[in-house]
């Protein structure tokens, strides 16, 4: 800080100090004229005359005797004419109450109350002196003190000065060092506690050396060389930022505010306790164990209360718990009046399912609540998670058991500290004198006034006189629970001003003027680095943010028999976990379980919420459809269940749906492969009869190269069914694509192939006597590779653009089928189109052949099979088309319908063949394929010639020699050995003799008959 800024606050202060010394409008020269000595009245005195000799600290009750220290303690009224009138002689050297007569002093009392509060300080003198800042009264709505507070204010103060008498005189840490105590009454309101806060800077700012800001320069003020409090967070805000403009360090022992471990701010603010952060953490995990999702929040309007319900509010708001009613306790702007607490009990009873309910707040405050409770009769309404402002605090307890009957709390972990009880309940007024607020604490203790006490707003109403034979005894005195916290504050000075003298004084004995005074900077950097043993058994040290260790027990308030009600601890947080012992909780009489804090019940499962307008945590619940289960991202959606998958029976998540395919197991596959068995079977006995009977003149008639290539385009697509069948994969649908369509093209191309020859040979003989080309088995195997290529183009084309793939197909929203892709496009027909324009072509040549007489003549054979194919492809596509949600049937419907045609090509074309070579093998021979009565010798016709050179209007091309008809022998054919040459010599003779013979009947105009018609057409067929 600058030093301009030094001063500027210093002269402020010092405002502040000359308006403090002249209250109420008396001259300060007037004042010293009435009463000099009160120029001196605010300073600590320094010797030890001064002070009264207090017998030592003897309960012969419990045979505890305790040091006599020195102690001397200042009560401070602020005395002008009007208050002690004129009729009242009062001695001009001796204005303290304790030196007046007891009937002077209640009748100066008496009489005008209304200046309370009346301002006392206990002192302990030593050579370093720690200032302490207790909240020895409660706060009061139109006073500014209120009642004594037994716990946290008279017990605290005395665990303080306890610690100060085991630190200088049996643990002795310093040599020759005593450290001595002010204590001021802050009475838990900030304004008031900074007031008083005051006098711990005067000695600061008198030691200034510049004169002129000398105050009171005649005396020396001590130095306070750290302040140990306040108890509220909202007094200690108001404290550390005076304090920090003095480098005075400051530890707290019941401030617990997450503001105050900003150490930008709050520099030279340390804690005992550990900060709210912790709490509010372990508060939460609470209301998570309970189960509960929809609580109300009461906080009290302070630092304290602030900042822990911003916190609050964010970690259940993350955990998913939600806020039902927030409520503010008024603090800082006063105390609320009964009106006020009864309008917070009905917001509560306004969200009547928000049972659980948390309070951050002190004891004050939290105790209005529990009465407006009470006279609400609601105390079977809520269960309350509180904190430790409140915990285990009779104030709170006290007369309203009901209300607080099942409070889960959580409080800062803390050990008695030791000889502490033991101390306090030996006290009593004549032996404590150096506690000025004693009496008042034993006038409301033991409900009486004490005789020549000076009379209070609060002890008028005391009918009975105290006896001074009162004791204090475990049945009559309820115990702070936190009072380590107080002591583990002084521990921790003593420790870092131990070792502070050690490296400042070399550890010599008594101060060295190093440390005269103790640099509060210095003394702040040796106080964060302690590290002790308290009094309590447990070890301290601060955090990083200076605050004290996160250990809390959880507190539970319960009767442990009817009527009778306690605290008892059941469990503990430690390092962020939370330890609860649930079986051990009751939140009311014979009720062990928690009760229900929810605003709307969960949804069933299957179903999804509809939030109520304005209402975070409440909703309706409606249910989702069919085909949908509640959406795992947003509860207030339902989402729909993928193609494939079905909600489960708790609609809570989308189950795939069996894949369906033509299971190999299945009576359709076993159907199937059991009918293209049968085929392949059929085939091969075919292929075998043809291989073995392949020089006789049925199987050479019939073509025997084209027959090997048809047997093996029905062997295939007999074996199309197998791969059918079979669970669809990539590469068998593959196999699928190609095979179907490639079986197809080399059954009906080989047809083709067949049907055109004779078409071709029977159309030239109309118009030509020469011989048609590409009709030769070589000539035909390459027309029926050539027919069957396109086919292999088409499909590696298609291969290549749209890759064959399983895939699943949902026909339906319960179905899932396991396909190949051909089958939801209908893209089949690409493999498809091909064979069945050869089947059309095929057709289409069957019926032009049809009149072909028999003999060699396949046409009609051809004919009808290519007739039932087309009937069977016919019936196949609507009962194709009209399956796609019955797959095992459609895949069935197509391997039979594929096995079918092959099995009508095999039977019409192969069947009379077989017939021939197998059953009637007399006819498998040249006449039986050639009829007796056209192939005899044709007859000899009586038409006159003219004696000429050869015949009139013969051609010498065309006629026939008479020796070639010598090789017709009784119509038999007769072969030579070179087979190739005789077949090309019977072709010639045959052309020959039919060419002669027409020429012949026209020459003599003799039209040939039907018969030798049907002769001539049979020689052109056997030529073939």
């Amino acid at each position: 800080m600058r030093p301009s800024q030094t001063w500027l606050a210093t002269t402020t202060l010092l405002l502040i100090l000359q308006h403090s010394e002249m209250k109420h409008g008396t001259p300060l020269s007037e004042d010293f004229q009435l009463n000099p000595s009160t120029r001196h009245h605010h300073r600590h005195r320094h010797k030890q005359t001064e002070a009264p000799y207090l017998e030592p600290l003897v309960d012969r009750k419990f045979k505890y005797s305790f040091y006599d220290p020195l102690v001397s303690f200042r009560e401070k009224t602020y005395l002008d004419r009007s208050l002690i009138g004129y009729d009242l002689i009062v001695d001009d050297r001796q204005n303290d109450w304790l030196n007046m007569s007891k009937d002077q002093i209640s009748e100066l009392k008496d009489k005008k109350h209304q200046h309370w509060p009346i301002k006392r300080e206990a002192v302990i003198e030593g050579d370093l002196v720690l200032g302490g800042l207790m909240m020895v009264h409660e706060r009061s709505d139109n006073r500014t003190c209120g009642p004594v507070m037994p716990q946290g204010g008279v017990q605290a103060l005395e665990t303080m000065m306890y610690t100060l008498d085991i630190i200088n005189h049996k643990l002795k840490l310093i040599p020759g060092v005593t450290i001595g105590a002010h204590v001021l009454d802050d009475c838990d309101r900030d304004t008031y506690g900074l007031e008083m806060a005051v006098d711990f800077i005067k000695g600061s700012i008198s030691n200034i050396d510049d004169a002129e800001y000398a105050c009171n320069a005649t005396a020396m003020r001590k130095v306070i060389s750290g302040v140990v409090g306040a108890a509220s967070s909202v007094t200690s805000v108001q404290v550390a930022n005076l304090l920090r403009l003095f480098k005075i360090p400051q530890v707290s022992f019941f401030s617990t505010s997450p503001e105050l471990s900003n150490k930008a701010r709050f520099e030279y603010f340390t804690r005992t306790i550990p900060s709210d952060l912790h709490q509010v953490r372990a508060m939460v995990e609470i209301v998570r164990k309970l189960g509960w999702s929809y609580v109300s929040i009461i906080y009290e309007e302070s630092s304290y209360g602030i900042k822990a319900f911003e916190e609050l509010e964010a970690l259940l708001a993350r955990n998913g718990i939600c806020i039902a009613v927030k409520e503010k306790l008024v603090k800082d702007s006063g105390v609320a009046d009964e009106r006020a607490y009864d309008d917070i009990v009905q917001k509560l009873l306004t969200k009547p399912r928000a049972r659980g309910a948390i309070i951050f707040g002190s004891d004050q405050e939290v105790a209005g609540v529990m009465r407006a409770v009470e006279r609400v009769n609601a105390t079977g309404a809520f269960s309350w998670v509180g904190s430790d402002g409140w915990s285990a605090r009779a104030l709170v307890s006290d007369g309203n058991e009901r209300a607080v009957e099942g409070t889960i709390s959580v409080q800062p972990q803390a050990n008695d500290v030791k000889g502490f009880k033991e101390y306090f309940l030996g006290l009593n007024v004549k032996n404590n004198k150096r506690n000025p607020w004693f009496v008042e604490f034993w006038e409301d203790h033991f409900q009486c006034r004490y005789p020549g006490s000076p009379k209070t707003p609060y002890n008028g109403q005391y009918a009975r006189s105290c006896s001074g034979l009162e004791r204090l005894t475990d049945n009559n005195t309820e115990f702070e629970r936190q009072l380590q916290f107080v002591s583990d504050a002084v521990m921790a000075f003593a420790y870092s001003i131990r070792d502070m003298h050690v490296e400042v004084c070399g550890g010599r004995h008594g101060l060295c003027d190093a440390m005269r005074p103790a640099s509060g900077s210095d003394l702040l950097r040796y106080l964060r680095k302690v590290n002790f043993t308290g009094l309590s058994g447990d070890e301290f040290h601060f955090d990083v943010n200076g605050d004290g260790p996160a250990r809390y027990n959880i507190l539970h308030f319960k009767q442990v028999s009817r009527g009778v009600y306690h605290w008892v601890k059941v469990g503990q947080y430690l390092d962020g976990e939370l330890q609860l012992h649930v079986n051990e909780i009751q939140f009311k009489w014979g009720e062990r379980r928690p009760p229900e804090s929810v605003c709307s019940a969960e949804c069933e499962l299957g179903q999804a919420k509809q939030y109520v307008e304005g209402e975070s945590c409440c909703w309706h619940c409606f249910n989702c459809t069919q085909y949908e289960i509640r959406s795992p991202y947003v509860e207030t959606a339902c989402m729909v269940c993928p193609r494939g998958t079905l909600p489960d029976p708790t609609r809570t998540e989308c189950q795939p749906i069996p894949e369906a395919y033509l299971r190999p197991d299945s009576a359709w596959a076993i159907g199937a492969m059991s009918f293209s068995s049968v085929g392949i079977l059929l085939t091969a006995f075919v292929c075998g009869v043809w291989v073995r009977h392949s020089s006789t003149p049925v199987v050479r008639a019939s073509g025997r190269e084209l027959s090997y290539v048809l047997l093996a385009g029905i062997l295939m697509c007999y074996l199309v069914t197998f791969a059918l069948v079979f669970r669809p994969t990539d590469i068998l649908c593959s196999i699928q694509r190609f095979g179907t369509g490639f079986c197809f093209t080399v059954v009906y191309a080989a047809l083709l192939t067949k049907t055109n020859r004779i078409s071709r040979i029977f159309n030239a003989s109309k118009h030509s006597a020469k011989r048609p080309i590409l009709i030769s088995p070589s000539s035909q195997l390459a027309i029926c590779t050539a027919l069957v290529s396109i086919q292999v183009l088409i499909v590696v084309v298609w291969m290549i653009v749209a890759p064959a793939r399983a895939m699943f197909h949902y026909p339906t929203r319960e179905d899932n089928m396991l396909v190949c892709d051909s089958y939801v496009d209908a893209s089949y027909m690409i493999a498809f189109f091909y064979p069945i324009v050869l089947i059309v072509v095929c057709t289409v040549y069957a019926v032009l052949t049809r009149k072909i007489p028999e003999a060699f003549n396949e046409s009609k054979h051809i004919g009808f099979t290519m007739y039932t194919t087309c009937v069977i492809w016919l019936a196949f596509v609507p009962l194709y088309f009209g399956t796609a949600s019955h797959v095992p049937l459609r895949i069935t419907s197509m391997a039979v319908t594929i096995s079918l045609s092959a099995s009508v090509t095999l039977v019409c074309l192969f069947s009379p063949k077989l017939y021939i070579i197998l059953i009637r093998p007399e006819r498998n021979v040249r006449q039986s394929i050639m009829p007796v009565r056209y192939s005899r010798k044709p007859p000899t016709l009586n038409i006159p010639h003219p004696q000429s050179k050869k015949p009139p209007c013969a051609d010498k091309e065309t006629q026939t020699d008479p020796a070639d008809f010598n090789k017709l022998t009784n119509g038999q054919t007769v072969q030579s050995k070179d087979d190739k040459q005789n077949e090309r010599n019977d072709k010639n003779i045959i052309d020959t003799k039919s060419d002669k013979l027409k020429d012949d009947l026209k020459c003599n105009n003799v039209k040939p008959s039907h018969d030798d018609k049907s002769v001539t057409m049979n020689e052109k067929v056997e030529s073939l």
